[in-house]
């Protein structure tokens, strides 16, 4: 009977969708708020594993829908996977749960398509302790990674990176966090993490060269720019593309690296959009025998945090066109993936943070014919 009620559910969204004048995209609820003993879910990430399966993370809330540090507040590391291109999930696995009141969150992966080992970071944090409450030189929030070889299956032990993630030495360097989201691996192998830092607000990029045995913390982005919640993409020259969360602001920060994440360009301007969680993702490439270089961007055309919408750049990242609506209702952080076949997968935030759902959609969605 529960079965039959969740499809009957996504057939109306489905439907709805399609009546409101959108091309009727099928959205799958993959975390319910209320659902497996959590008040709530937030802050989405996801992954196509080797094999193909998507892996979809998320913070799960215990007891209220604050954010690490925020009183009473309990928040473990969840993951569910599908086998099927998202048309139905796993029962939920609790990836990390570190304590009572403790909270494990802001998750951002990336699979090495050289060995096959699918990695997710995220952070660590004491009770009562976050952001604006980690103490400097502690070990309030710490910097964690955990590693798949069974495309999501199993998770290895958690490996401490928090030295390497921050100045422990800096007197207001309290906290380095994850994406959520943006990991990548470029061409050249290195894979690369997103980053962000308080205090000030700064982004900067963590890579590893030798498929994560060891690391190294790239520089800042110059200038007194504030960002945080960031995601990389590499362009098709080489060259690696952030994409950054203004705190205050009308956009987002764009920056660039011609060294694989070590140091960054001034930033520029990037994508009007109210401060919020972005995704951005390389979905097809000449140099892999697609016809043209296109890459993805989601995020809610507001104003506030709804109307989700994906937009396509044809240039590498300059600029973004061909904006189409993947929902007119409450939207707020995403992530996004490219499915085995072609299609891209977006996880994101739906309803007011009641839902996370799952998404994909078609090129015939993405470029419709005229």
């Amino acid at each position: 009977m529960k079965r039959f009620w969740n499809v009957l559910f996504s057939f109306v969204f489905t439907v709805a969708a399609a009546t409101a004048g959108e091309s009727p995209l099928k959205h799958v609820d993959v975390f319910v708020s209320g659902k497996d003993g959590y008040t709530g879910y937030r802050i989405p990430a996801i992954e196509t594993a080797p094999d193909g399966s998507l892996l979809a993370f998320a913070e799960a809330r215990k007891f209220n829908m604050s954010d690490p540090g925020g009183k009473g507040q309990e928040i473990d590391l969840v993951l569910k996977r599908s086998t099927d291109g998202g048309a139905t999930w796993s029962a939920m696995k609790v990836i990390e749960h570190s304590g009572e009141y403790w909270s494990s969150s802001n998750p951002a992966t990336v699979v090495d398509r050289q060995n096959g080992r699918t990695w997710v970071f995220y952070l660590r944090c004491k009770p009562g302790r976050g952001s604006r409450e980690a103490r400097p030189g502690t070990d309030d929030a710490s910097n964690m990674a955990r590693y798949s070889d069974d495309n999501g299956v199993t998770w290895s032990e958690p490996i401490d990176q928090t030295r390497v993630a921050r100045e422990m030495a800096d007197a207001q360097w309290r906290i380095s966090v994850p994406g959520p989201g943006g990991a990548i691996q470029d061409r050249k192998g290195r894979l690369i993490v997103p980053m962000w830092r308080f205090a000030p607000w700064g982004s900067f990029a963590m890579f590893s060269e030798d498929h994560g045995r060891t690391w190294q913390r790239g520089e800042l982005m110059p200038g007194s720019r504030e960002g945080d919640e960031d995601q990389l993409v590499e362009l098709a020259d080489g060259r690696i593309l952030f994409d950054i969360r203004q705190q205050r602001g009308p956009h987002r920060w764009q920056t660039l690296s011609s060294d694989g994440g070590r140091t960054w360009s001034e930033p520029r301007p990037g994508q009007p959009v109210t401060p919020v969680c972005c995704a951005i993702e390389s979905y097809t490439r000449k140099s892999a025998g697609d016809d043209r270089d296109r890459i993805l961007w989601t995020g809610p055309l507001g104003p506030g945090r709804k109307k989700l919408v994906v937009r396509t750049s044809y240039d590498d990242g300059q600029t973004f066109t061909n904006e189409r609506v993947i929902t007119e209702e409450p939207a707020a952080y995403s992530d996004l993936t490219v499915l085995k076949d072609k299609t891209a997968g977006v996880l994101w935030e739906r309803g007011n943070y009641r839902f996370i759902t799952f998404t994909r959609l078609t090129r015939e969605f993405l470029e419709p014919a005229r």
